[in-house]
């Protein structure tokens, strides 16, 4: 059987030195979760996938879905 954890589909986009992201960051390790982690400083084919996906460069950015159905939140809060 294969099983999606309900975390599975998630992506975030970041760069390490935005203190938007580190908020994220931070937030995701005190609740536990396990998301994807795509730095797009460190790989050009990571922004480009958030250009073409969300529509800009701007961080942090979740994605959630890994189809074209996918939707792209542009928040920290």
């Amino acid at each position: 059987m294969n099983e999606k954890t309900p975390t599975s589909e998630l992506s975030l986009y970041y760069l390490k030195t935005c203190p938007y992201c580190i908020r994220v960051l931070v937030a995701m390790k005190q609740l536990g979760l396990e998301i994807r982690l795509k730095n797009i400083r460190k790989e050009a084919a990571y922004r480009e996938e958030l250009i073409q996906g969300g529509g800009k460069p701007q961080v942090p950015c979740l994605r959630i879905g890994e189809d074209a159905q996918a939707i792209w939140i542009y928040e920290s809060g």
